[in-house]
């Protein structure tokens, strides 16, 4: 059997195990060893290819595992919630759903997590949408089209590794993602959430929604812009600062500057909580990215797009988001393309930052599947029932195009 072949069997096994509820970690080494051996490597390479997949995202893995001081800062201190309510309060009711959707994107661009800047804001869209009597629908909408929109230029863990896997500076793949972001947040706000049908009307008693506990807007602000200053010291001035100072150094600014010293170790707990459940599955992820690396699937891919004039252009985001799909995770789809088709993509002609920005862009096409957490997890944040969260994933599928497309664009422009 082919390598290529082998592999995508192996891919496939994988997704059908987690659709099982399988743990996603022990799917993606199952499909990875089932994948090696269908082709024939034997069990000894095999596992070697396993390995050196792992050992080539190790080193994002530590960084990712530093970000956690920043996320755990901004979520346990209520520096997120601060921010989110700062930007709806200025926008008022009448923009409601910009509102919701720049909030996701600003707190995912300073380094929450999509799924927990949803969660974050989907009480605040809950207090307006019923006193509003707006669609459930559409402020979910608009919260996860703001968040992915924030993911492309984010220091997460997919944009991180995204960047690790081509060695591009993590500052220029953020920057090569605004202005798709941009166009994605504006097609989201003013296309995709207009033209959705309403659904129900959200009713009922109002949570509370007191500021009383929140720090002030220019603390909650400070950790992530000193973090962001620290990494655009190498496209400004030539100073390396790697993420994996940047990061923890704005996380701990942050816990200072709203006087939550005393309640560091929370805000570190949370964080490397967080963290270490990503870290964990990378190393499922590594696996497999491993197997596919070794695999000829990269050639396949190559042959079928050599008689496109930007047929390299297309590989980035188009693997990105099949193994987007494959995995229903930004982080691992990013991680499984970046891994197995930098080499090719950057052999193609496309620039490392570039390859990198629309792989990422590409994976968040369709990582909002249901055998996937960032389904359920956005779902539950509003109450939705699986029948009603299934109705949002073409729109959802509609944003991810547009980011990639954009990235796409944009590359080709500049």
């Amino acid at each position: 059997m082919s390598s290529a072949l082998a592999a995508l069997i192996g891919l496939c096994l994988s997704i059908v195990l987690i659709i099982k509820k399988l743990s996603p970690v022990y799917s993606l080494i199952v499909g990875a060893i089932v994948g090696g051996l269908l082709a024939g490597w034997g069990l000894e390479t095999t596992v070697a290819e396993m390995i050196a997949g792992v050992k080539d995202i190790t080193p994002a893995i530590v960084r990712i595992i530093a970000a956690g001081v920043l996320t755990g800062m901004l979520v346990k201190t209520g520096a997120a919630s601060t921010i989110a309510k700062s930007i709806i309060k200025a926008l008022g009711q009448r923009y409601i759903y910009l509102a919701l959707a720049l909030s996701a994107l600003i707190l995912t661009a300073m380094g929450v997590f999509v799924d927990v800047a949803v969660i974050t804001i989907a009480p605040i869209a809950i207090i307006t949408g019923c006193k509003l009597r707006l669609s459930k629908f559409k402020l979910l909408l608009a919260i996860i089209g703001g968040g992915k929109c924030g993911n492309i230029i984010s220091p997460n863990p997919n944009t991180i590794i995204a960047a690790e896997n081509f060695d591009a500076p993590l500052s220029s793949v953020m920057g090569a993602g605004i202005i798709p972001a941009i166009i994605g947040l504006a097609v989201t706000v003013f296309v995709i959430v207009p033209l959705m049908p309403k659904g129900d009307l959200m009713e009922g008693e109002q949570a509370d929604d007191s500021d009383e506990n929140l720090p002030p807007l220019w603390c909650s602000l400070l950790g992530p812009i000193v973090t962001i200053l620290l990494l655009a010291l190498r496209p400004i001035a030539g100073i390396v600062i790697d993420p994996m100072i940047a990061l923890p150094v704005g996380g701990i600014v942050g816990i200072i500057a709203t006087g939550n010293l005393k309640n560091a170790t929370k805000c570190l707990s949370y964080g490397l909580e967080k963290m270490s459940g990503i870290a964990i599955l990378l190393v499922g992820t590594g696996t497999l990215a491993g197997i596919i690396k070794a695999s000829s699937i990269k050639d396949v891919l190559v042959n079928m797009l050599s008689e496109w004039s930007n047929g390299g252009t297309f590989m980035a985001p188009i693997s990105g988001a099949l193994m987007s799909a494959a995995t229903a995770s930004t982080t691992a789809g990013a991680t499984i393309a970046s891994a197995s088709f930098a080499d090719a993509i950057v052999a193609a002609g496309v620039t490392a930052v570039w390859g990198a920005a629309m792989i990422n862009a590409g994976a968040t096409t369709l990582d909002h599947l249901p055998h996937g957490s960032f389904f359920h997890a956005t779902g539950g944040s509003m109450g939705f029932s699986v029948n009603e969260r299934l109705k949002l994933i073409p729109y959802e599928t509609l944003v991810g195009l547009v980011l990639a497309i954009g990235s796409i664009v944009t590359y080709m422009i500049f």
